[in-house]
């Protein structure tokens, strides 16, 4: 099964104080190597909101089949400077299976499908 995962998050006002430059750092020095790490097993998209939301600034959009991995991946983030020095703050995880409907009905032997 493929789970997707919508992790939303906040940068706070500490992360923005820093300089474009800083954050630019910061992001290649911890964030970036820790996705790269999962890269074999977790997709990963990142989005702006805070245009449109006002109960988060960001969110991540994940793909995997390994939800050991993306937990594996919380951990590593939250090692990183970015979380432990409080540049952002996790919030509200949405996770789902892709067409998880059609796998169920795939699972189904002829006799317990329904009519």
């Amino acid at each position: 099964m493929t789970y997707g995962i919508v992790l939303t998050y906040t940068l706070t006002p500490r992360r923005l104080a820093l300089s474009r430059e800083e954050r630019n750092r910061m992001r290649a020095t911890h964030i970036e190597p820790v996705f790269a790490r999962h890269a074999d097993r977790i997709t990963a998209r990142f989005f702006d909101a805070e245009a449109f939301n006002g109960g988060f600034s960001d969110f991540a959009v994940l793909e995997t089949e390994d939800l050991g991995a993306y937990y594996f991946l919380v951990e590593a983030l939250r090692d990183t400077p970015l979380i432990s020095e409080g540049h952002l703050v996790l919030g509200e995880v949405l996770i789902g299976v892709r067409d998880g409907f059609q796998e169920y009905e795939r699972t189904l032997s002829p006799a317990a499908a329904p009519a």
